[in-house]
């Protein structure tokens, strides 16, 4: 179930980053095939997940801690569905913003250029994707993602109807922020920690020299106000 979840969100992170893309200079037909790949393989995913959790969690004979295990790993994947039900619905509305059948239809100039076929690559764990869609896919591909979003609400709808799991009522394993201070994070911004701390020691030093010549002008000041009374 875990190693489901984890490939759920990292698809759905995935999505969600190809989907800001849309009506910016990087956005194509391949923009929209990825998209819709993406979208499908979350979607599978999602099902998977649906369909564990839920025979798990309908199980009597699991134990305590371990019901407890699974309903936290079932709000997570609640919450992750309902990111991807909000992208989707994104991707919607941009889609009909800017269709790619329409020339004369500004695209948002967002300064950013390049393609998104490695995010796609790493969502759908291939290394080389190929594009055979028709050229109206963005029209095409419209109507099958309102029919997909329509299909992940009533997903939605039927989890809550069989598993009933307050998220409010489940506890969190970790402290807020947890995930930040793990080996797996400081090894990975290591050097951006190194970083950090170099230029805060900087600073510390940049502020002790800048009191010592800011005192040092105040007593000179001080001292040429004192030899300007004293002459007149």
């Amino acid at each position: 179930c875990k190693a489901l979840l984890d490939a759920l969100n990292k698809v759905t992170a995935c999505y969600r980053h190809m989907v800001l893309t849309i009506g910016g200079t990087s956005d194509s037909q391949n923009l929209r095939e990825e998209l819709k790949k993406t979208r499908q393989k979350a979607q599978e995913l999602a099902v998977a997940n649906r369909n564990k959790l839920t025979t798990v969690l309908k199980d009597k004979t699991v134990s305590k801690e371990d019901k407890a295990e699974f309903e936290r790993l079932w709000v997570i994947f609640s919450t992750c569905l309902e990111i991807l039900e909000i992208d989707m619905r994104r991707a919607l509305e941009l889609g009909h913003e800017f269709p790619l059948n329409v020339p004369k239809k500004h695209l948002i100039q967002t300064g950013m250029s390049g393609g998104t076929s490695g995010v796609a690559a790493r969502a759908m764990s291939v290394q080389n994707m190929k594009y055979e869609a028709e050229h109206n896919i963005d029209v095409v591909d419209l109507k099958d993602l309102e029919n997909e979003i329509n299909q992940v609400g009533e997903m939605m709808y039927e989890m809550e109807m069989k598993v009933n799991v307050p998220q409010w009522t489940v506890e969190a394993k970790q402290d807020p922020g947890a995930e930040l201070k793990s080996t797996i994070s400081v090894g990975a911004s290591s050097i951006g920690m190194i970083s950090v701390e170099e230029n805060k020691s900087f600073c510390d030093i940049s502020k002790v020299l800048a009191g010592i010549v800011f005192s040092a002008v105040l007593i000179i000041a001080i001292v040429l106000a004192v030899c300007v009374v004293k002459l007149s």
